[in-house]
């Protein structure tokens, strides 16, 4: 059957269903960042932050000078990242598994399904806090330290940091930077 729409009108595009990343954490994972989902250029790139414009590698370099990440074009990069990252105490992942979503907007999120934190259990039994990387995620932050509280004794803290995100204007590059070094060093990474 043809598909059929009022005069003048087009028809409305199926929205995406997208499959999230899977989490890098480790033995020595003491702050876990979490995002909401990939933006559509890290989807892409199947890496996290892969967006040129996002923040995020630049303010963990401006954190750790004396350590630089891996340039582009030795070896795997993403791959040496994610070793630099663990090496530094962090882990990453986001709270959203799978949602539907046009764009990259946390504001275009529909039907998301929130990822099994309890997959962490035994993975990270340094985890000392949980880093929010802006609102979306952070609003979920009772439901996710509800499935960690079981694996972590001490109970683990939950940090809204800004969004690292391009879209997060209204924070310039120090700010963000100076409230991530103030998480990191209160636990003990810088």
């Amino acid at each position: 059957m043809p598909d059929v729409h009022a005069p003048g009108s087009m028809p409305v595009p199926a929205t995406t269903r997208w499959q999230g990343l899977p989490p890098i954490a480790g033995e020595g994972t003491v702050v876990l960042i979490l995002g909401s989902f990939p933006g559509a250029a890290s989807l892409r790139a199947r890496q996290y932050y892969a967006h040129p414009q996002n923040h995020f590698w630049k303010i963990l370099q401006a954190l750790w000078p004396g350590h630089p990440l891996p340039p582009a074009g030795s070896g795997d990069p993403y791959a040496q990242r994610c070793e630099w990252l663990l090496a530094r105490g962090l882990g990453l992942w986001d709270v959203y598994e799978s949602c539907e979503r046009e764009g990259s907007l946390d504001t275009s999120i529909r039907n998301a399904k929130v990822n099994d934190f309890a997959r962490l259990h035994g993975r990270c039994p340094r985890l000392a806090a949980v880093a929010h990387n802006g609102a979306e995620s952070y609003r979920h932050a009772p439901a996710v330290l509800r499935s960690l509280g079981p694996m972590c004794l001490p109970p683990v803290d939950a940090v809204r940091l800004p969004s690292t995100s391009p879209a997060n204007a209204s924070w310039s590059f120090e700010r963000k930077l100076a409230a991530w070094a103030e998480l990191m060093a209160a636990h003990g990474l810088l």
